[in-house]
């Protein structure tokens, strides 16, 4: 079998590529527009894990082309580095340091040394967190507490306001994991990340449908108090079922002001089992702080009028296939993942071991709350209701 020629992309088609993949598009897509296989499109992405590169651009203070060709003119006609050095206005010794390092005056040539110049300057930036190993070890640490990039970054922010040397951004942060060439943070901290990926992508969300069946006597989403639309007080949750292998799920729910995280352990998945579970659960908090609850329309929420009844918390329903009216609450389904991946049996844990993923997750700043984490949160509402 022939094998196809070697192809070698420009950098105007490379620019199609990284727009192409930051618009999302997966690596098949793009490499249909030039009629190859994906991993041909992989090795471009791939040198610098999925993060587009920073425009290059030459220094002004640097020589231009355009000098360079002045000097190789200058030098066929026999003129002094001096002599060259005036007219272009430059330093006699930045022209002699320009001829020495490009073959010296018998063999300098203006095209040459300017692409030589350009491809010496191609060398990396050392990174803040290779500089400050410190600042690294703590990123490290809080990597592995699996808190995100963003979190650490704006805890960094938070707690040490106005000393920039122990302060790092996420994206440095994402930056010195996808590219090892910077040799700051350890590959294998990649794995403590929400979604683990060998090169970083756009990210366009893939909420899951609601394909359960219809439940009645529902009261529409639309019909919520505004004050929990707007998260003004604390009190309104967001639920959900999370499953895993085997039939096994567990009840999550969220509060929508501060984020705070119960998870609850469901034996089964019939309306009886869970709401006796989200009854016995919405006993454990006073009124005040559990008004309502949004769910989405599975079955396991068929008897919800009797959970009402027993706690007198309204339960509101989002319109079918919108899951994204329970942002909040796909959002934290989205972080549980990282304790409860899916395709694992999640039936063996305890309420006690459940209780500690939610305590880990509610421990975490959120850049939403202006990197205060929800259980302090949570904490300042349950003191406002004392």
């Amino acid at each position: 079998m022939k094998q196809r020629r070697r192809i070698y992309y420009t950098e105007s088609q490379k620019a199609i590529m990284w727009d192409r993949w930051q618009e999302g598009e997966s690596l098949s897509q793009i490499a249909q527009l030039f009629d190859r296989g994906h991993s041909s499109i992989q090795g471009i992405l791939a040198e610098t894990g999925g993060i587009r590169p920073a425009q290059r651009c030459r220094s002004r203070l640097a020589l231009t082309l355009a000098e360079r060709e002045e000097i190789s003119v200058g030098l066929a006609r026999g003129d002094s580095i001096r002599s060259i050095a005036t007219l272009l206005g430059r330093a006699p010794s930045t022209i002699s340091r320009e001829i020495t390092r490009n073959g010296g005056p018998d063999w300098y040539r203006a095209n040459l040394a300017d692409q030589t110049a350009w491809d010496r300057a191609l060398r990396p930036k050392t990174c803040r967190l290779a500089e400050n190993r410190t600042l690294a070890r703590v990123v490290a640490d809080k990597l592995q507490l699996l808190w995100s990039p963003e979190q650490i970054a704006g805890w960094l922010k938070r707690t040490y306001p106005g000393d920039e040397n122990n302060q790092v951004s996420h994206e440095t942060i994402y930056r010195s994991l996808f590219i090892q060439a910077r040799g700051a943070l350890k590959k294998e901290l990649l794995q403590h990340l929400r979604r683990t990926r060998a090169m970083r992508r756009s990210r366009h969300h893939t909420q899951k449908t609601d394909n359960h069946g219809r439940i009645t006597n529902t009261v529409s989403i639309s019909e919520r108090p505004v004050t929990a639309d707007d998260r003004a007080v604390p009190g309104h949750w967001e639920g959900d079922l999370l499953f895993g292998d085997r039939n096994s799920q567990i009840a999550t729910l969220v509060e929508r002001n501060s984020r705070y995280v119960m998870l609850v352990k469901v034996a089964r998945q019939d309306t009886k089992t869970v709401i006796n579970a989200l009854i016995k659960n919405a006993r454990k908090l006073p009124q005040e702080l559990y008004k309502s609850l949004t769910w989405d329309r599975g079955k396991e929420m068929a008897d919800h009028t009797r959970f009402t009844l027993a706690t007198d918390i309204k339960v509101y329903f989002c319109d079918p296939h919108s899951p994204w009216q329970r942002g909040t609450n796909e959002n934290t389904n989205g972080l549980l993942r990282q304790y409860f991946p899916k395709g694992k049996d999640i039936s063996a844990y305890s309420q006690a071991q459940l209780n500690t993923v939610a305590r880990k997750l509610n421990e975490r700043p959120r850049k939403t709350l202006n990197y205060k984490t929800p259980a302090e949160q949570f904490s300042q509402s349950v003191a406002s209701t004392g």
